[in-house]
């Protein structure tokens, strides 16, 4: 029998979902596993935490799989799911779109709960899947076979998650996906084992439920999923995300309290805030905003975070030594934050020859530059040296000019900035819309920090 903390108990009482939501929600799931059904035209079942009683009170997320055919082809499945899924969507509410991941599928406000119609094969097994969401059905079977008596746990778990701002498998987030979440429950045997397991957690660990990995993974943490073989359902977790959850273990293994399952409070700054923080520091504060690519974050994110990489290096490469560099997404704007340890540079700076040994290039070298006004050439270290004016002598005229655009930048993230950006510097870097980010780059906390700093 679990044995939990009185503290684990009350917060229980705010996650559980009341019979009268559970009733609503599986009410609105009947009808529409009805309709489906009624039509003909495919399967259809619920899946995800709803399916598996894993859901925390007021997360009315209600995902609906059709499943097809698998001998219709890509092109067949998504014409025939989408056409399927508006008509349903259509005769309950006109709240609907289309939303995108790997293919296509309807997104319904229907009574309150937000629905996802999602079309996919009906496969034999997971490791037959055609498409990345044929998987889930397999994922919802197996976890509802065995999850009984720890749903408690995994609600627990995912809310310690949430608090800890590490719950999220998305490429902003790069944290623990509910199905994660529910795994890590059955491998420990609860909550409880799982925290004190994790404050001894290091990179490279390996869970393997089944038994049955079928390949070697990178990640740092991996847990090889049951029902395949070949994937790890840990592979968004960054290894950050995993420091943060061990850190957290720690911390509430030694001192359990409510904090550990509060939502955090959204940080915020405002604009004098930033000024004085920008004057104490003395750094150099720059922001570059442009319009936010018309694709899923899954696609988009990825790119901001390639894109922020290259950025720092061109700034270093330029002589500009970055301290701190971050990016976020908007609806309509995307954000690069660069903090910089130096913002203007001299006029010149020395440029490298070839070696006076490597005779042919050291003399078309001297000769190229011998009619310059500058210093030079001249001899350091046995080869040719010379000094020569700097292109760029302050960071705002490097980022505000065309070689921005020479950065190795994410395809869609190249394609919005050469449509324009935008250049703030200092205190001019505040943005309503952005004040949460701007907040959080310059007040990094670990999530144990965090939660104690708010304590």
């Amino acid at each position: 029998m679990v044995t939990r903390l009185p503290l684990e108990e009350t917060v229980l009482l705010g996650l559980r979902p009341t019979r009268q939501e559970q009733e609503h929600v599986w009410g609105l799931a009947k009808r529409l596993l009805a309709a489906i059904a009624q039509s003909g035209r495919a399967e259809a079942m619920v899946v995800g935490s709803i399916a598996r009683h894993t859901w925390v009170k007021g997360d009315r997320d209600l995902d609906i799989f059709m499943l097809f055919d698998p001998l219709l082809s890509r092109e067949q499945l998504e014409e025939e799911g989408l056409s399927l899924a508006r008509s349903i969507a259509g005769a309950f509410t006109d709240r609907f779109h289309e939303k995108y991941a790997e293919h296509p599928y309807i997104n319904a406000t229907i009574d309150d709960v937000d629905v996802d119609l999602v079309p996919c094969y009906h496969v034999d097994s997971a490791t037959c899947i055609q498409s990345a969401v044929d998987r889930t059905p397999f994922h919802t079977r197996y976890i509802t076979s065995r999850i009984n008596g720890l749903i408690d746990d995994v609600l627990l778990l995912k809310q310690f998650t949430k608090a800890g701002g590490i719950y999220g498998s998305d490429q902003m987030t790069e944290g623990f996906s509910g199905y994660l979440c529910e795994l890590l429950i059955l491998h420990y045997g609860g909550f409880t084992p799982l925290i004190r397991a994790a404050a001894d957690w290091r990179p490279g660990l390996v869970i393997d439920v089944e038994k049955h990995a079928a390949k070697k993974f990178d990640e740092p943490l991996v847990v090889i999923d049951p029902v395949d073989p070949k994937r790890n359902v840990a592979a968004a977790v960054s290894l950050d995300r995993m420091a943060g959850f061990v850190e957290l273990a720690r911390g509430y293994d030694e001192n359990p309290v409510y904090e550990f399952f509060a939502h955090p409070m959204e940080r915020c700054i405002l604009k004098k805030e930033l000024a004085v923080i920008i004057s104490q520091r003395r750094t150099f504060v720059y922001a570059i905003t442009f319009a936010t690519p018309q694709y899923i974050p899954e696609i988009v994110v990825p790119q901001l975070k390639r894109s922020a990489i290259a950025l720092r290096e061109f700034l270093e490469r330029n002589g500009f030594p970055v301290h701190h560099a971050s990016y976020d997404m908007q609806a309509d704007r995307c954000m690069f934050l660069i903090e910089l340890l130096i913002g203007e540079l001299p006029a010149i700076r020395q440029h490298h020859g070839p070696p006076i040994w490597n005779r042919e290039n050291a003399d078309k070298f001297r000769k190229k530059h011998l009619a310059e006004h500058l210093s030079g050439p001249f001899i350091g270290d046995g080869r040719y040296e010379m000094e020569v004016p700097r292109e760029y002598k302050t960071a705002k005229s490097l980022l505000s000019s065309d070689a921005l655009l020479t950065v190795s930048l994410g395809k869609h993230i190249r394609q919005s900035l050469e449509k324009g950006w935008t250049l703030h510097e200092g205190a001019e870097c505040w943005q309503e819309e952005f004040a949460p980010f701007i907040a959080e780059f310059f007040d990094r906390r670990s999530p144990l920090t965090r939660i104690l700093r708010e304590k």
